[in-house]
Order: structure tokens, then sequence, then C-alpha cells
């Protein structure tokens, strides 16, 4: 999942960053209002973990002008402050879920994944498609009940098409998934990692739409 995080803190922004990181996730990072609505408009993320206490602006008038300008991107208001109000008013301006610091990093991955399972239109932990079952929660990816293998790329990219049944990610979609921003991405990456994923999966399970990209097979 790519994720556009937005915190001015630098202990804490780090933190949250290297622990997303290690659950899979890309995070792209910014600290003031301004660059967070620069980077949500410009780039189609699945996430936006939003503060609200931000130089340059406040978190809320953020997500406002996004839900203003069309923006659909899943908001999670990520802040100290407690008040009831402050709560409600975020929630009726567009956030999708409201956590308050100092929070457990397990109960916003459980919440990220919450919104992921909402955003690909699935209300299961399981993410399943013929002989295979993909469990988001454990990273775990079974087929016929034998667990496979996968490097966290492979893991991402298989999760993505899983979230799209039926639809065709192009390139640079799954480029998106897989690299955030100063990483460097060799031409066949793409190609690389999924000719490794192919192997460990029945024959025909990805199909190449060429010209256009992959999906998975009906």
């Amino acid at each position: 999942m790519r994720i556009l995080l937005t915190e001015d803190d630098a202990m804490i922004g780090e933190g949250l960053r290297l622990d997303l990181r290690r659950r899979g996730h890309v995070i792209d990072w910014v600290r003031s209002a301004p660059d967070a609505l620069t980077a949500a408009l410009a780039q189609d993320y699945e996430l936006l973990l939003l503060d609200l206490g931000l130089p340059g602006g406040d978190g809320l008038d953020v997500l406002r002008q996004l839900r203003e300008r069309g923006s659909r991107t899943p908001v999670l208001i990520l802040t100290a402050r407690d008040a009831v109000m402050t709560k409600v008013a975020c929630l009726d301006a567009g956030a999708d879920d409201y956590l308050v610091k100092p929070f457990d990093p397990d109960e916003l991955a459980a919440r990220i994944r919450v919104l992921q399972r909402r955003r690909a239109g699935s209300a299961a932990a399981l993410i399943e498609h013929r002989d295979l079952a993909l469990d988001p929660a454990s990273r775990r990816v079974t087929r016929e009940g034998v667990e496979l293998n996968l490097s966290p790329r492979e893991f991402a990219i298989l999760q993505a098409l899983l979230e799209r049944p039926g639809q065709v990610l192009s390139r640079g979609q799954i480029e998106d998934r897989l690299y955030g921003w100063g990483e460097e991405v060799e031409s066949n990456a793409v190609e690389v990692h999924l000719s490794g994923l192919r192997k460990k999966l029945s024959p025909g399970t990805i199909q190449n739409v060429r010209g256009i990209g992959w999906r998975l097979a009906p």
C-alpha cells in the first residue's frame, strides 16, 4: 500500500515510516500542510495519514480542500487532539478514521488494514482467489493451504492484483505500489518481480495483457 504520511515531528515521523515500511507499505513523508496538499493532489495514494497541527496550516483545512477538489483518498487522522468536537469536525469533513496520539503501532496497522479492505470493497480479513489466500495481517500467502515464500515486493504485487480482481494494472500502477520517492527503479524491475511471483503460483494465474499491463486470470 502506498501511503502519504504527514507529520512534522521528526522522531514520530521517522518511527512511523520505519514501522510501516517494515509492514510492507511504501511511505512518502511530508512535514507541512502545503506539502501535504500538493502531494495528495499530485499522486494517487491509497491512504493519507494526516496530522492536524502542521506548519503552514491545519490538517483539517488540508482535508477540507482535498474533499472540495474531489479527492477520494482515504484519510486517517493521527493527532494529539482528543476533543470530541474535533473528532466530529474531522469525520464530518471527510476523514475515514481518527486515532489519538500516543497510539500502539499494532492498532494503527489494524486500522490501515480496515481502510484497505474498505477500499477494495471487501469485509473479509483474507483475500482469496482460486487456490490462493492472502492474509494482510500476518503477511502470509498460501496456495492450496501450503504457505508460499514470497519476497516483500512479490507480496505487494500479488496483493495489488488480488484487491482488483479482473482489473488490468499498468507498469506505472505496480511501480507505485513498490517504490517511494527517491527510490531508483530499474527499467525491467516489474518484469523481474512478476517473473519470480509467477513461478510460485499456478500456471496462468497472472495474465499479461499485451501493451497494457497485468491482471489475475478470472
